[in-house]
């Protein structure tokens, strides 16, 4: 399985040009992915909102670029528009390989007096790949208030955990094809995307912290695929937060335990400018 993740900053590149075509044909270039995974696309937010937007849905856009694939879209914000329509900012999943079941969460966002903040959101796929099927998650944290952060990485990780609970009891207890429908839930996990944070931040190592109820440990494929090598930057090598601002290593993979000897290889693409952010892919075999 070819993945890749992308914030996609509503497909705005540095030079201000915003164009869902360029990037999935950007995407394309890079890698023949099986998955794309993409953070921050939005609907109904022109320019002043989302600066050089129509107010395009960029979902809807995204979608019909990609024949073959499932689109799976997750609205983390959804608020009426003036003069009607819907606002919608959000993630995205699109695979060409069968998709079973989907859940999309909303994280936790515990008040921070004072904070600007988004509402987020993390959304699951069950994807067949050729070594069997995987839960697929993606999510972008708060960038503003690092509390809530920390809540949404502790979710993150209890999502993991009730899905590895789940995959464990392999239970199918209804069958009438009805809303109560069960369906067993695969335990290998891999979660991505931009958490807005640094490697050395607490919440990374939180995200990894083995569990102690039997749940698969999460691990960086980074850091599994390239031992000591640092993580490449993903964000502001083109476009800085404030002049002179640093590089940052924000845009992460995490794999469960099942799916660490599967990592063939995992890179950042740093050259291409169609965004703010660098793409991720991972192959697994």
């Amino acid at each position: 399985m070819k993945l890749m993740t992308w914030n996609t900053q509503w497909c705005r590149g540095v030079d201000g040009r915003v164009d869902p075509a360029r990037i999935v044909a950007a995407a394309k270039d890079i890698e023949d992915f099986d998955v794309l995974c993409l953070q921050e696309i939005a609907a109904g937010f022109p320019d002043p909102r989302l600066a050089g937007s129509r107010g395009e849905d960029q979902f809807a856009a995204i979608a019909a670029l990609l024949p073959g694939y499932t689109a799976v879209r997750g609205y983390a914000v959804d608020h009426p528009a003036e003069g009607g329509g819907r606002h919608r900012f959000g993630n995205m999943i699109l695979s060409r390989l069968p998709v079973g079941q989907v859940f999309r969460r909303l994280l936790p966002a515990p008040v921070d007096p004072g904070r600007k903040w988004m509402q987020r959101i993390a959304v699951e796929a069950a994807i067949e790949a050729g070594f069997g099927a995987v839960r697929v998650i993606t999510t972008h944290l708060e960038y503003y208030s690092r509390r809530q952060r920390a809540a949404q990485v502790d979710a993150l990780r209890a999502i993991h955990a009730e899905g590895a609970a789940h995959a464990r009891e392999r239970d199918v207890t209804d069958t009438s094809g009805g809303p109560f429908q069960t369906f067993l839930r695969p335990a290998s996990t891999l979660i991505c995307g931009d958490f807005n944070l640094e490697p050395d931040d607490a919440s990374h190592a939180r995200m990894i912290e083995p569990f102690d109820d039997g749940t698969p440990a999460l691990h960086d494929a980074w850091e599994a695929s390239h031992p000591g090598e640092p993580h490449p930057s993903t964000f502001c090598i083109y476009q800085k937060m404030e002049p002179g601002g640093p590089e940052l290593h924000c845009d992460f993979v995490f794999v469960s335990d099942d799916l660490r000897p599967r990592l063939r290889s995992v890179r950042v693409e740093q050259q291409t400018q169609v965004s703010d952010h660098q793409p991720v892919v991972v192959h697994l075999a």
